[in-house]
């Protein structure tokens, strides 16, 4: 065995995201052999006590499609939204269903955006979902689509799944999907093959990847999924790629799929998520000094290195620190609102505790709320 495949027998904590196009009917409605069959596997999986499955699962817009009388996903957030509150309920009363013929409960887990990027709320989503795995519960987790807005979306489940995989420090994800994997072109072309492993993203440079999945009822293509395995190979974590009805033989170690080595080394928790799940609310511009010190030397930003700022924003909000050409250098959770900052601009710490408190002795952005977007 490969040492690919050794490293997903071996793991131990799962996180396994799966696809509207791989739950539903044509319709939009939910398959009910189609989720039997997916937990069939999941249950087997972890059936020995030693791994567990964090699941990760799209379909809930579009099993409310049907029961709505729409024949297709809305294009409007307003019917999005309305389609998901009747979905989610319908798609965790099938799992719930399907893991109980195993004596097996789950625990519905909705995350937004505020979830992963403000610390209280990214330490609370961590202690359910692990609290959920140590009472032998399988957390299915999903985007809360009925309150997030376009602004502050994740947009796919697949970047989801990539950040939940970082959050519960999982070992292993598996994005499951209807193609069995990246191939070098259209895969219903012939003359097309398989990428059985990718080492690093050179590996893929050449390839032209589909942007569309085949049923037309998520939002995640081949783009999303594999923007999700850069993520999460990134964060050190090893990525299979490949269809739901090869999901028992990816969760073997089996050859199938494509596999994403992981690249890099597990960073600060939140911060993976800074970087990837928050949506910046506005801007402030720094000097040449100040963007040495964030970007060389990691330290907090100061308001005497801040030349400017844009957008309208509320302490903990993310912003974006750039530099005097506009270019995105880092990301941060700011302490000031944005009408606040103007005053401080270009000051010292020291002159603005005397003349205004010794609240305006903080940093803009601390160092540990501040990632580096270009190191």
């Amino acid at each position: 065995m490969s040492g690919a495949r050794q490293s997903v027998v071996e793991a131990r904590r799962i996180v396994v995201k799966v696809g509207s196009s791989s739950l539903t009917t044509a319709s939009g409605g939910l398959d009910a052999d189609r989720v039997d069959a997916l937990v069939d596997v999941l249950a087997k999986t972890r059936s020995g006590g030693e791994k567990e499955i964090v699941l990760v699962s799209s379909g809930a817009i579009a099993a409310g499609l049907a029961p709505l009388g729409l024949a297709r996903r809305p294009k409007d957030l307003a019917r999005q939204q309305a389609a998901a509150s009747v979905g989610q309920g319908l798609l965790v009363a099938r799992y719930t269903a399907s893991f109980a013929r195993y004596g097996v409960r789950v625990g519905q887990v909705l995350l937004t955006t505020d979830d992963t990027s403000r610390r209280a709320h990214y330490r609370n989503a961590y202690r359910t979902l692990d609290q959920l795995l140590a009472m032998g519960a399988v957390p299915v987790v999903n985007e809360n689509d009925t309150v997030a807005t376009d602004e502050i979306r994740f947009g796919d489940n697949d970047r989801l799944a990539a950040l939940v995989a970082h959050l519960v420090r999982a070992d292993l994800l598996v994005l499951l999907s209807d193609v069995d994997g990246l191939y070098d072109g259209d895969p219903s072309l012939p003359g097309t093959s398989r990428i059985d492993e990718v080492r690093g993203p050179e590996d893929i440079a050449h390839v032209s990847i589909g942007s569309a999945g085949k049923a037309g009822v998520g939002t995640g293509g081949m783009v999303t999924k594999v923007e999700a395995a850069r993520i999460a190979a990134a964060a050190g974590i090893p990525v299979v790629l490949t269809s739901a009805s090869h999901a028992a033989d990816a969760l073997a170690g089996r050859e199938t799929g494509t596999h994403f080595h992981s690249t890099g080394r597990r960073s600060a928790d939140r911060l993976l998520w800074l970087a990837h799940a928050s949506t910046p609310q506005g801007s402030l511009t720094l000097d040449d000094g100040a963007v040495r010190a964030v970007v060389e030397r990691r330290t907090s930003l100061l308001p005497a290195g801040i030349a400017g700022v844009e957008g309208e924003f509320s302490a903990g909000d993310p912003v974006e620190l750039r530099d005097t050409a506009g270019v995105a250098v880092a990301r941060g959770l700011v302490n000031y609102d944005a009408k606040e900052i103007p005053q401080l601009l270009g000051r010292s710490t020291r002159d603005l505790a005397k003349e205004l408190g010794p609240a305006y002795e903080r940093e803009v952005v601390h160092r540990d709320d501040l990632v580096v977007l270009h190191p």
